[in-house]
């Protein structure tokens, strides 16, 4: 399929799926023409992409992960590598629930004290 069905069907936009092959996380074949030609495989890809990166991971990440995702769902199993790649996230998720609590805190105060 070329690029404007791969975005269609995926709804990520085809600067996107540019970008994702420039980074190495889709590799196409070309048709004689020098079109890009996406099979179902890039498909999958694309929505393992999309399912990895709401949680704030990278793209190096999730480059690193993919080869462990399984399906569309958060289902797979890590090697001892990954498992550190993804505690490391979590810790950097935690670190930001942290500096968002704190400024939670900042901003309710001078709530209360302009009451």
């Amino acid at each position: 399929m070329k690029i404007g069905e791969l975005s269609r069907r995926t709804g990520v936009s085809v600067r996107m799926l540019r970008y994702y092959e420039g980074e190495g996380l889709l590799a196409p074949p070309r048709t004689e023409a020098g079109y890009r030609d996406y099979s179902p495989a890039e498909e999958e890809t694309v929505l393992r992409i999309k399912m990895l990166g709401p949680p704030g991971m990278t793209l190096e990440t999730i480059q690193q992960l993919l080869p462990c995702v399984t399906n569309n769902n958060p289902d797979f199993r890590p090697c001892n590598e990954l498992r550190k790649i993804l505690r490391n996230q979590v810790g950097l998720i935690d670190q930001r629930i942290e500096t968002l609590s704190q400024s939670r805190t900042i901003l309710a105060g001078f709530l209360m004290s302009v009451n």
